[in-house]
């Protein structure tokens, strides 16, 4: 192994992850993620699935066109229609690589294909020559490689590189693999495809067993060189590797691996951050890397360890993934100026007019608390970045409840000029709420999931509302924040109202 080589890290946070349940993204939101991970220095962004439907299409295309300095991937089946599709949204990347794919184990050619060997293998090497007619950047991937007959592995691996593959990727598609097992396999791939330095071995590992990180780590000692990762590991199942375990694990273990990748991790903390508020799903605390408590320490001979020398317990620290020491940044007296620096240090980036809007939000906040955290600036932030107009705006809210009480809401919301005011009464103050809401709008919604989480601590945090609702069969996400939790969940559910009125009112494209 040649020291100081680089992996090239392949995310499929907005194909492979997006399609796992909860994680649906609009095209305004998988573009807002797609820029952030181009900040990250990702190698390869895996845009979408172009033939999957109108809407990862428009994403793919959009994406190509706008994020710039990564390598702009579409997946498609072996079928010449997936790739004509694929490239029709490529084509306006800088760089773009077309993935194409199709199993290789006897278990899903028998039961989920009903073909023969020979016939996926030519199906595979002509998908592959077509493919290189739009570029010569061209990844194949053996489905559910890990159970497929090594002898029939390697003579698709071998065809697929004449036919001009430049990244075959080895996907443990049901994350069967052990990590002895995984490696040995890469091993055997490289001394027994002869053509195999004409292509990078790739690896693409789910998580089923929990190994997912292990088994792309020993896959990359046994000579793969690129990984195929999701922020916060994400995915179908049980998800993917984890992007950030893999990098870091990578930078904090250089000395043992030898080997290096080009991400910014810095930006780590901060895209993760970014993918929890977009999906309005939160990692769990003990989630290495970005979790709550990936850096707390509770233990007092830890705490006595780190207070004396920080590497006694830590392996990497906190700034290492763009986390800050100092939270406290802004009071009531902090000017426009100093708020919009400080956003700008956060990674946010608003027109005049949002981070007007923002700043009013962020002068209201500080006369209710005495400090104001980082943390704080990204809640009352999040709602000004997004791109879907606030159709109903709340212009009051008074709710009443207690044990001998009929819980009641009333609520008056603003749609252009025009003010509306309803009361209701539910089963709680939240359900009131929205019953209120439902009256006012017309657009009746049932609440799938409801999550609130302090955003802070202390008396005065800020309570973030993360809702998944669901109106007509479309499930939305919708996120709110404010220091009464009631305002905040009222806040959520017009976040995913408002979001239902915008996919309906935008024109659709004719094609």
């Amino acid at each position: 192994m040649k020291r100081g080589e680089h992996i090239t890290i392949f995310d499929t946070t907005l194909r492979d992850g997006e399609q796992s349940p909860g994680f649906s993204m609009n095209t305004e939101e998988k573009v807002r993620l797609a820029t952030q991970l181009a900040r990250l220095k990702i190698d390869v962004i895996e845009a979408g699935f172009p033939i999957a439907s109108e809407g990862d299409f428009e994403a793919v295309k959009e994406i190509a066109r706008s994020v710039k300095g990564s390598i702009i991937a579409g997946l498609c089946r072996v079928i010449k229609k997936d790739i004509d599709r694929a490239w029709k949204a490529l084509k306006y990347a800088e760089r773009a690589r077309i993935h194409t794919f199709v199993s290789t184990s006897d278990i899903h050619l028998k039961y989920q294909l009903k073909k023969s060997r020979e016939e996926v293998l030519h199906e595979a090497v002509e998908a592959v020559r077509y493919a290189r007619k739009y570029t010569d950047d061209v990844e194949f991937s053996a489905m559910d490689a890990v159970r497929s007959d090594l002898e029939y592995l390697f003579r698709v691996i071998e065809a697929t590189i004449d036919a001009g593959a430049t990244t075959i990727n080895i996907p443990d598609t049901v994350g069967y693999a052990i990590p002895t097992e995984f490696g040995s396999m890469i091993k055997k791939i490289r001394e027994n495809v002869p053509n195999i330095d004409k292509a990078v071995i790739s690896v693409h590992c789910h998580n089923d067993l929990g190994l997912a990180v292990a088994n792309s780590l020993t896959a990359i000692e046994n000579g793969a060189r690129q990984v195929e990762c999701t922020i916060n590991g994400i995915g179908e199942r049980a998800g993917n590797a984890s992007l950030e375990e893999v990098v870091m694990a990578l930078k904090t273990r250089v000395d043992y691996l030898h080997l290096k990748t080009r991400i910014k991790t810095k930006e780590i903390y901060k895209t993760s951050k970014l993918l929890s508020s977009i999906t309005g799903i939160v990692v769990q605390p003990n989630k290495a890397i970005v979790g709550e408590n990936a850096f707390a320490h509770e233990s007092g001979i830890h705490q006595d360890g780190v207070l004396k020398e920080r590497t006694t317990y830590e392996i990497m620290t906190p700034e290492s993934i763009g986390l800050t020491k100092n939270k406290l940044v802004l009071g009531k007296h902090s000017g426009r100026h100093a708020f919009s620096k400080r956003l700008e240090a956060l990674g946010f980036k608003l027109s005049k007019e949002k981070l007007e809007r923002a700043f009013v939000r962020f002068k209201r906040l500080a006369d209710m608390k005495k400090e104001i955290f980082d943390e704080d600036l990204e809640a009352i932030v999040e709602d000004e970045i997004s791109q879907v107009p606030e159709t109903f705006v709340l212009e009051y809210l008074q709710t009443t409840s207690g044990s001998h009480t009929i819980p009641t809401a009333t609520i008056k919301l603003k749609r252009g000029d025009t003010i509306t005011q309803d009361a209701a009464i539910g089963d709680g103050p939240v359900d009131a709420t929205y019953k209120a809401i439902d009256r006012i709008t017309g657009i009746p919604g049932t609440l799938i999931t409801y999550s609130i989480r302090a955003v802070t601590g202390g008396k005065d945090a800020i309570g973030e509302v993360v809702i998944r609702v669901a109106f007509n069969g479309d499930i939305v996400t919708g996120r709110g924040a404010s220091t009464d939790v009631i305002e905040a969940s009222a806040k959520a559910y017009l976040n995913a109202v408002n979001k239902v009125v915008y996919k309906n009112e935008v024109p659709k494209v004719k094609r």
